[in-house]
């Protein structure tokens, strides 16, 4: 009886501790499900009043080493200078008006940098992908910049890195899946390029006399927010481990209550 007894017992704190361990692990994620939440909130709030703002001057070199997504992605901007139109780099992309590239050209701007511009998107054509890569930049391409002076006003972007579900850019042979701009300016040969590009606005697609014409303003502000849904998915696990240990607890004491009556009769 003593060793049944013993067994039992045991049984009963490892079951304790289990089902502590459990809830409170539960708990603790879905307490991080709504900081997650609250951190969403601000952030979309943040973009929205970012791309509702009046334009400024986006940062210029002495600021490029603080320039962050969470302090100035999507900020509305405003930039002039000259094309570098030779030097456009087409990303391959599929946006809802089906298959094609980004133009990214660099823009020699009035202050004397570079910073590249997404001019917008242009369905692919056949023969799209066997076209010759474009030059590689002289000492100073902005000597060649020619046309009329441009200014975009648009919404800073960040460069995108290689994810799970994007292909990787190749450079030695000219084909190109993601925005990164340190990488494409490497590849043409261009130095002082700030960190960022600019997504160019609807009605905003130099050059306005070119054959091929983008189209602008397709920039997507989305920000997956299902925060709340998993903190209640936790929360109501954390519950259920809670309520399957009552139910464990009062199963146990009708048990044992049954069992002192039985004793109980028979003496």
């Amino acid at each position: 009886m003593t060793t049944v007894s013993r067994s039992t017992s045991g049984g009963k704190i490892v079951l304790a501790v289990c089902a502590v361990l459990a809830f409170c692990l539960f708990a603790a994620l879905g307490t991080w499900q709504v900081k997650r939440l609250q951190w969403k909130l601000d952030l979309i709030d943040r973009v929205d009043q970012r791309v509702h703002a009046t334009p400024v001057a986006p940062p210029g070199p002495q600021r490029w080493a603080r320039v962050t997504a969470e302090s100035d992605e999507y900020r509305r901007v405003r930039v002039g200078g000259r094309f570098l139109y030779d030097l456009t780099t087409r990303v391959q992309t599929t946006t809802a008006k089906g298959i094609g590239f980004w133009l990214m050209t660099p823009l020699c701007t009035d202050e004397g940098h570079l910073v590249f511009i997404n001019r917008g998107f242009v369905p692919m054509q056949s023969g799209d992908l066997e076209r010759p890569a474009p030059p590689k930049a002289g000492p100073q391409p902005c000597a060649g910049a020619f046309g009329p002076r441009a200014e975009i006003t648009g919404l800073l972007r960040m460069p995108e890195p290689k994810g799970r579900l994007l292909r990787e850019n190749d450079a030695e042979h000219d084909r190109w899946y993601v925005r990164d701009v340190p990488v494409i300016a490497a590849a043409r040969g261009l130095s002082n390029v700030a960190p960022y590009f600019i997504d160019a606005p609807a009605g905003q697609e130099y050059p306005v006399d070119a054959s091929e014409q983008p189209v602008g303003g397709l920039t997507i502000i989305a920000f997956p927010n299902n925060h709340l849904v998993y903190a209640l998915t936790w929360f109501a696990l954390a519950a259920m481990v809670a309520g399957g240990y009552y139910l464990v607890l009062r199963y146990e004491r009708r048990k044992t209550r049954e069992r002192d009556v039985g004793q109980q009769r028979g003496n």
